[in-house]
């Protein structure tokens, strides 16, 4: 029940009551360091050694060079355990089977220290040959022709090359 208002008592007159004084606890975040973390490591997973072969390139990122190299090593694991490089590997070959529109193109190969194109054959006969065996193929740009077959022949040995032509056809020059 509620005192009486109107009485002549004040609660001012009744005793203080002592109270504990708490003295607050300041929870305090760890900070992280201002500005674009300085250290990178990118990473570059190749599943194979040739062109068609996919890859991924995850990168980390750290304020220190160890943390980098941890988040590195968490990164790479996690990828593993979640399954990522074992479904981004299923994906690739899913894309690689839809893909139609490369199905006409000339496969590529190394060869003298340029990526060439192979010759495009559709059973593997091109009906281009010379003395010396199948001919190979090469593009660059706006021209395209079909070489001598024989490998490691001094130039002065080697068929005449047959050069592709406006109509589509080959003929040596």
């Amino acid at each position: 029940m509620i005192g009486d208002p109107f009485a002549d008592v004040s609660p001012w007159d009744e005793p203080a009551t002592t109270l504990t004084e708490e003295k607050p606890v300041l929870i305090t975040a760890p900070t992280a360091p201002a500005g674009p973390a300085p250290f990178k490591i990118g990473l570059t997973l190749k599943a194979g050694p040739d062109y068609g072969s996919h890859w991924m390139t995850p990168a980390v990122y750290g304020h220190t060079a160890e943390e980098t190299a941890t988040r590195g090593v968490e990164l790479l694991t996690a990828m593993k355990t979640a399954g990522l490089i074992d479904f981004t590997a299923k994906a690739a070959q899913h894309v690689r089977e839809q893909d139609k529109g490369g199905a006409g193109a000339a496969p590529k190969r190394f060869e003298n220290g340029k990526v060439v194109s192979a010759a495009p054959s559709a059973g593997g006969d091109t009906g281009y040959s010379c003395d010396h065996g199948p001919r190979n193929f090469r593009e660059g740009g706006s021209w395209a022709a079909y070489f001598c077959g024989g490998r490691g022949l001094d130039k002065s040995q080697q068929c005449p090359p047959l050069w592709r032509q406006t109509d589509g056809s080959f003929r040596a020059k």
